[in-house]
């Protein structure tokens, strides 16, 4: 048990120590986060640290799943629906039957083997190239789809994956029975996660304590992903769709305290688990290595290269496709939604990173056949999974940045946040204006006292005033952006203020707490707005 503890304690010294150098070097943390773990694995005297499936499917991706649900905007992803479908589902099952048709006629494995290997290696994963695609501050349109065909795609992968494993197992696959299965999977995922976003939001707004709040959203995304698990399905869709859910209809009836709470306590979460994770997916390559020793490395090698091209190169020619044909078809599509330049598909193609869904489902394979026969080609999966994994993080996420500039995507998505930017600093305008009329319908409603009136008034006027009146008046935006940092001085002068009187006895802690709290909060909004280019 204490051993266990030492090495969660070290673990989370490197991830610390990684990330720091990442955001040094401007890398994707898991990038240097998969590295470690594969240098840390051949160190003498590190004991193997094997990833079990189920802390991956039962524990890790849950929350992940939901964090990226809600995160997400119901109406930008239903309004990339068609794309992230195409993606999700169609891209899914093409990169399946491509990678099962070159395993069987390239790598000499049985039809249902290859599926099983292309189901597992066919869903990209999406926090890597998302966290960078979000960092080049590429078009919001990409990153819609990109998250959307992240937070489904394993949906589809995880299917396929259980009807090709019961192919394997058995000897047998009915085309219309999993048809049916299938349909009957996403149906019922679906109701079922939309319920559990229901309820879990009715039992937050009863409790009224951001803490219980808290725990009962860490347990939402378990109850949706465990329940459809123990009765066949994937989890993954009811998950997403408790996400979706609550990203809808949450901000209504979730209180302000839970919020500020909830958002620091989600951040850390989610940063520590995908940490782990990528760690972790680096320290399995010694075992892997172990269990292959049977087996001839340059030849696995070598599948593994071949593997990696056949996804990478399914991925475009769906892709291309995907895009193009359907407006041909369909004139009115066309016209809705113009075909975008060959930039944005190309984009859309390159960021096919797999991830540590594909490992877990790789690891989860079963030892033995149904009739108790070793699943021989079991270890031979894993390995190929392990190197499509690693060749795509670090080949395709240390590229990507060099081809997004080469595309010049980030020079348009830089154009269209500032168009965002300017639409947000109106709304804020907007809304300062709105509060102050309801504030002269109130007053006259309610008979208010004048000084309470003035004092709210007073209230709104100072928050017109932090604000620009436009973002293209360079000398206002800097006048602005020293204003916020001579703010921040003078909170950190009250704190020193503040330690002094309570050294000198004239303060008790408790109340130093309610006004530091206070200061914070202050601070924080305002390192909110300055954390963009725009000082809003």
């Amino acid at each position: 048990m204490t051993s266990s503890i030492q090495t969660v304690f070290l673990l989370l010294a490197i991830i610390a120590s990684v990330a720091v150098l990442a955001q040094r070097l401007n890398v994707a943390p898991s990038i240097f986060l998969v590295i470690a773990g594969i240098g840390l694995a051949f160190i003498p005297g590190v004991p193997p640290i094997v990833l079990r499936p189920e802390t991956v499917l039962l524990v890790f991706l849950p929350p992940l799943i939901y964090s990226a649900g809600v995160a997400m905007s119901w109406r930008e992803f239903k309004s990339s629906l068609r794309p992230i479908a195409l993606l999700a589902v169609g891209c899914v099952i093409f990169t399946t039957c491509a990678v099962a048709t070159a395993a069987h006629y390239l790598l000499g494995m049985d039809w249902a083997v290859g599926f099983v290997l292309g189901a597992i290696i066919s869903p990209p994963d999406v926090v890597a190239p998302l966290a960078l695609a979000r960092r080049l501050g590429l078009p919001r349109r990409l990153l819609v789809i990109l998250e959307g065909e992240g937070l489904a795609n394993d949906a589809t992968a995880l299917i396929l994956y259980r009807f090709a494993v019961a192919a394997v197992a058995t000897g047998g696959f009915s085309l219309g029975q999993a048809s049916a299965t299938f349909g009957l999977i996403v149906v019922g995922e679906i109701a079922f996660g939309i319920g559990v976003g229901w309820l879990s939001l009715r039992m937050r707004s009863w409790a009224h304590n951001p803490r219980i709040e808290i725990i009962l959203s860490l347990l939402t995304p378990y109850v949706a992903y465990w329940i459809p698990e123990h009765v066949g399905g994937s989890g993954v869709l009811a998950t997403v769709a408790c996400g979706l859910y609550v990203s809808w209809i949450g901000p209504t009836l979730i209180t302000a305290a839970t919020r500020l709470q909830g958002i620091f306590f989600w951040d850390l979460t989610i940063y520590l688990i995908e940490g782990f994770v990528f760690l972790l997916t680096g320290l399995q390559v010694r075992t892997l290595i172990e269990r292959t020793h049977g087996f001839s490395l340059e030849g696995l090698l070598l599948a593994t290269a071949l593997i990696t091209v056949i996804i990478v190169l399914a991925r475009f020619l769906w892709v291309f496709p995907a895009t193009y044909i359907p407006r041909w078809l369909w004139p009115p599509l066309a016209r809705r939604d113009p075909a975008p330049n060959w930039k944005y598909p190309f984009a859309l193609a390159f960021t096919g990173v797999r991830g540590v869904v594909s490992l877990a489902a790789a690891l989860a394979l079963p030892y033995t056949m149904a009739d108790g026969t070793p699943f021989i080609q079991r270890e031979i999966i894993l390995f190929i999974t392990f190197g499509v994994i690693v060749a795509t993080l670090i080949g395709q996420g240390l590229i990507l940045p060099a081809v997004m500039r080469w595309l010049g995507l980030a020079k348009e998505g830089r154009a269209e946040h500032r168009r965002e930017r300017i639409a947000e600093l109106k709304a804020r305008h907007d809304a300062v204006d709105y509060a102050l009329e309801q504030l002269r319908a109130i007053a006259t409603e309610r008979s208010l006292p004048r000084n309470v009136v003035s004092l709210l008034r007073e209230r709104h006027h100072h928050r017109m005033r932090q604000l620009p009146d436009s973002i293209e008046k360079p000398d206002e935006l800097e006048l602005h952006g020293r204003n916020a940092e001579l703010q921040v001085e003078l909170i950190a002068a009250e704190r020193e203020f503040l330690y002094r009187l309570l050294r000198k006895g004239k303060l008790t802690d408790e109340a130093r707490r309610r006004i530091e709290r206070e200061l914070d909060l202050e601070e924080a909004m305002i390192e909110t707005r300055r954390s963009d280019s725009t000082p809003l």
